[in-house]
């Protein structure tokens, strides 16, 4: 991966200066307050460079500063097109670029992981990849199983020294907090910080990767519309699974029909919504490389690197106050988001102003059937990152309490997908089947 910085040296000083230019960009603002220049303009302006500086930094590194980036990529909602498209293209051009490792190199991590006798287990094993993401690159092979009959497989195959360079890019990162309230100032954002670290650090282990998926097969064995591929064998750094046939979510999204598009919107609703009550699991990378339609019709997942752990399910109070906003009950919405820790419990807040901000991005529930659309994301998107509209105003002032942050995560990046899709389902019996508190008050 000559492209990319990977010395420590290097890496660190890329995220070392993110602070720097900060501060200098704070200075810059108080010399232009002297002069008179009006102080939202200024802070505007101060937020705005610091988002570019950012993303573009985080796209620029590969390995954890990446992944971290992509799971910072809620925050891409509430900038504005002109610093969110250079950071979308930043990874896109890197993972596009991202050379594979050398054959010697994945053989030496066959070794390490499965035994120097290794290619006993397989078949067949095709040296190169068939895919690569930010810590691993996968690998079609044929294993050989137990009673020496054979399955098709995907190998999973983390990068060496890709744990090292994910805990040295978090621990910076850690330290970038004042920049990250710039951008949002309501955020609380040292524990949203620790929460993000804690999760990344697991897509690490492939063994517990392993165990999720083992989770969610079962949760969905003999299902008539999700399907989970079997997981064979699992080390820290190797993991063997099914190899799966399909239409990749995103061909259909380039290509497919209106019927399957959405079919794939529905099913995906589906397995997000479903598998806290189903797996205690939430499958939180709703990425369309991630995703499989199947001659059959089942949506097929294949990755299993970043969940969250939900073993009493979706938490109640999303569905209830979801509910109680279509109600319009604007006094229970605010203790609601109160208890729940996306307001402060000293700030006052307007209820009918927080109904305001809500009910648009509620659309979608309100009624029978709703048909995503880019058009209606732009519409959202543009509502949300004007600082002179009300909603971007009222935005500051909300939290991100970190137990919700890979429910935002997914909540945001499924919408992506369904904006993708162009898919029409009955998004609302969806949730009032699978998640707690919706139905009772809706």
């Amino acid at each position: 991966m000559t492209d990319i910085p990977r010395r420590a040296v290097s890496r660190t000083a890329k995220l070392a200066a993110l602070p720097l230019g900060f501060a200098g960009r704070t200075v810059l603002g108080m010399g232009k307050r002297v002069t008179g220049l009006a102080s939202d303009v200024i802070s505007a302006e101060i937020q705005q460079r610091t988002a570019e500086q950012l993303f573009s930094v985080l796209g620029q590194l590969k390995g954890g500063a990446m992944k971290f980036g992509q799971a910072l990529s809620v925050f891409e909602a509430a900038l504005p097109e002109e610093v969110a498209a250079p950071y979308r293209q930043a990874l896109t051009k890197l993972q596009e670029a991202a050379p594979p490792l050398p054959a010697a190199s994945v053989h030496r991590v066959l070794a390490e992981q499965l035994g120097p006798a290794w290619r006993d287990r397989f078949d067949s094993f095709d040296d190169s990849p068939a895919a690569a993401a930010s810590i691993g690159q996968v690998h079609r092979a044929v294993w050989r199983m137990p009673d020496d009959t054979t399955r098709d497989v995907a190998v999973k195959i983390q990068y060496p020294g890709a744990g090292d360079a994910l805990l040295g890019d978090l621990k910076q990162l850690s330290r970038l907090g004042g920049m990250f309230r710039a951008i949002q100032p309501g955020l609380d954002i040292k524990p949203l910080l620790t929460e993000l670290r804690e999760r990344i650090t697991e897509e690490l282990d492939y063994e517990l990767e392993a165990e999720s998926q083992r989770a969610f097969a079962t949760a969905y064995a003999d299902d008539s519309e999700i399907y989970v591929p079997t997981v064979f064998s699992a080390s820290p750094r190797v993991l063997v699974t099914e190899w799966v046939e399909g239409t990749p979510l995103a061909d259909i999204i380039r290509e497919g029909s209106e019927q399957q598009r959405d079919e794939a919107g529905r099913l995906m609703a589906t397995l997000h919504l479903s598998a806290p009550m189903r797996a205690g699991l939430l499958h939180a990378d709703p990425h369309p490389g991630n995703f499989r339609l199947l001659p059959d019709g089942r949506l097929a997942v294949i990755d299993f690197g970043a969940v969250a752990r939900m073993p009493e399910g979706t938490p109640e109070p999303i569905g209830r106050i979801a509910g109680l906003a279509l109600r319009g009950d604007a006094d229970k919405v605010v203790a609601g988001l109160r208890a729940e820790g996306f307001v402060s419990a000293d700030a006052p807040v307007d209820g009918q102003a927080l109904l305001d901000f809500l009910r648009p991005m509620l659309e979608p529930i309100a009624t029978d059937e709703f048909r995503f659309t880019r058009a209606w994301l732009r519409a959202e998107a543009a509502r949300l990152a004007n600082p002179r509209s009300p909603a971007y105003q009222f935005s500051r002032q909300l939290n991100l309490p970190p137990s919700y942050l890979l429910i935002h995560r997914v909540t945001l990046g499924s919408i992506g997908v369904l904006c993708q899709l162009e898919a029409k389902a009955p998004y609302r019996g969806i949730m009032e089947r699978w998640l707690p508190g919706f139905a009772a008050v809706s």
